[in-house]
């Protein structure tokens, strides 16, 4: 069972230390300042040891608090702190996502108990729930380059990162950060990026940089990889994560030796008994290939686009579009939508695989979750028949959300991305569009601000928070480019020219050629 609270912790547990127990101690002799009694000549050496005895004896019969991890299992709930970023946690189009919290969940799951987790806006916010015993834990992106107050300790590292100086691809890369200082280094204000610069300053004395206050990192590495900022600072991570939508981003010098990334576990009172369960748990999932295989998934090097005119797509519409193609046109035709849609997103989720299962649990052609292929009732998701249909089901139902004052194509733009990432995330990106002055009505007005829910400057302020918004534009687009090949070469059809585009319809347009049907809306 897991517990998602979106706007912090719910405080209360704290680490309380036991009190020796109120035994009355009394003595009908009285002794001097020497340590003698009148009646027998005790030595001060065995009046310590008598002491100690009973001192002994007390604690034995006191009742002693339960440690952490007793109480986390008594209690059935593990309170874990996290934020909400790429490298932590995240809400995607399936559901939570992050490698943060996939190992939170997995630790959970270890210890039998539910998970409970809320989310805090910075990192050292994180280390002081912990701290403050309002969390057992924070699994918030740590790094070990932080210092922890005594009540809190690092738990196995899972992820090497360091910090590198980040420039365009195609621009002159600087041989020192000597040289880079005489362009322009820009870094967000308050970020790790300014105090590794800082200590920089100390071997480079007259090393400049601009500090900026009303961004964040991601946002200044988009304005690297359009050539209106020269240089800035990235951990490893964030350039992985930023390359997949700025693939002209590139690594100048490395900053800084690796650094661990981990957990913060609670060790209040001297209490290392969840600290000594979280060291085994990561012990179990190196062994057995799991923080490898989530680090590849999260961070590893994406597939570029395989373009439609490769021989790969060639090949896959002459072998495996055939054995599908009449259940593509069943299903658009029940539903009332274009069979080359259905087509061209059975090809972008799962090149027409019915076998497929994606990083995140999907399965088959369409790449249905579990509970959405039971929402629509698809029955088994590797049946290639019963998720075609039940893809459709679920594409029909996202274009019936979709406000009916949106015309064609634009509406079908938007059920698709919402296909990939959430409806929800969606609205948050027309919102946004709509603030800054621009149609949220419009797609191509839309698709410029769904990457900006990776942005935190921008996902704050939205209902849903992070996405990987790169992805659904990307997804939109492929898609676009897929149909408009199977519409233009007039493939599944008796003649080409049935299915040919309308006259000054162009075949190399954003806005692909219109579905044949759509849902109907009241």
């Amino acid at each position: 069972m897991i517990m998602v609270a979106e706007n912090g912790g719910e405080g209360g547990i704290r680490t309380h230390v036991g009190r020796l127990c109120p035994h009355p101690i009394s003595s009908r002799r009285r002794y001097d300042r020497f340590g003698t009694s009148p009646a027998a000549a005790y030595s001060i050496g065995t009046m310590k040891l008598l002491l100690a005895l009973l001192a002994t004896l007390l604690l034995a019969t006191c009742s002693q608090p339960p440690g952490l991890l007793e109480r986390v299992l008594a209690a059935g709930e593990l309170r874990v702190v996290t934020r909400n970023s790429p490298d932590a946690y995240y809400l995607g189009s399936h559901g939570p996502e992050g490698p943060a919290y996939e190992l939170a969940s997995r630790f959970a799951e270890d210890l039998g108990v539910a998970l409970r987790l809320y989310t805090v806006r910075t990192r050292e916010a994180a280390v002081r729930e912990v701290t403050e015993g309002r969390a057992h834990l924070a699994a918030a992106g740590l790094s070990t380059g932080i210092d922890l107050p005594p009540e809190a300790h690092f738990g196995p590292g899972y992820h090497r990162v360091r910090e590198h100086l980040v420039h365009r691809r195609r621009a002159k890369r600087p041989a020192s950060i000597r040289e880079a200082g005489r362009g322009q280094i820009e870094v967000a204000a308050g970020s790790a990026h300014q105090r590794t610069l800082e200590e920089l300053r100390l071997q480079h004395p007259d090393l400049p940089w601009v500090e900026r206050a009303d961004t964040d990192t991601e946002e200044i590495l988009a304005g690297v990889s359009r050539g209106q900022v020269e240089y800035t600072l990235a951990s490893s991570t964030e350039f992985a994560l930023s390359r997949v939508v700025h693939p002209e981003l590139a690594i100048a010098l490395d900053l800084s030796p690796e650094r661990a990334i981990a957990w913060v576990v609670n060790t209040g009172a001297h209490d290392r008994s969840l600290l000594d369960r979280v060291n085994a748990f990561f012990v179990g999932v190196r062994a057995d290939g799991t923080v490898a295989r989530l680090l590849e998934r999260y961070y590893g090097d994406r597939q570029s686009f395989d373009y439609l005119f490769s021989r790969n797509f060639l090949q896959h519409v002459q072998t495996r579009l055939p054995r599908y193609l009449d259940w593509f046109k069943e299903a658009a035709d029940k539903h009332e939508l274009d069979w080359r849609l259905l087509a061209a997103m059975g090809y972008q989720e799962s090149k027409w695989d019915p076998g497929a299962v994606s990083f995140t649990g999907v399965r088959g052609l369409m790449q249905l979750t579990e509970d959405t292929a039971a929402m629509m009732r698809a029955g088994d998701r590797l049946d290639p028949r019963a998720s075609i249909f039940g893809g459709a089901r679920y594409l029909a139902r996202l274009m019936t959300m979709v406000p009916p004052r949106i015309p064609e194509p634009d509406r079908t733009w938007f059920a698709v991305a919402a296909y990939n990432v959430g409806f929800g995330h969606v609205e948050d990106a027309r919102i946004l569009a709509q603030q800054q002055g621009r149609n949220p009505d419009r797609w191509e007005d839309v698709r410029e601000f769904l990457p900006l829910l990776a942005q935190e400057r921008w996902y704050t302020r939205t209902r849903r928070g992070y996405a990987r918004g790169w992805e659904p534009v990307r997804y939109v687009d492929n898609v676009q480019a897929y149909l408009n090949i199977l519409a233009v070469a007039g493939i599944g059809t008796a003649t080409a020219a049935e299915d040919s585009p309308a006259p000054g319809d162009s075949p190399d347009r954003k806005d692909a050629p219109r579905p044949e049907r759509r849902a109907s809306r009241n």
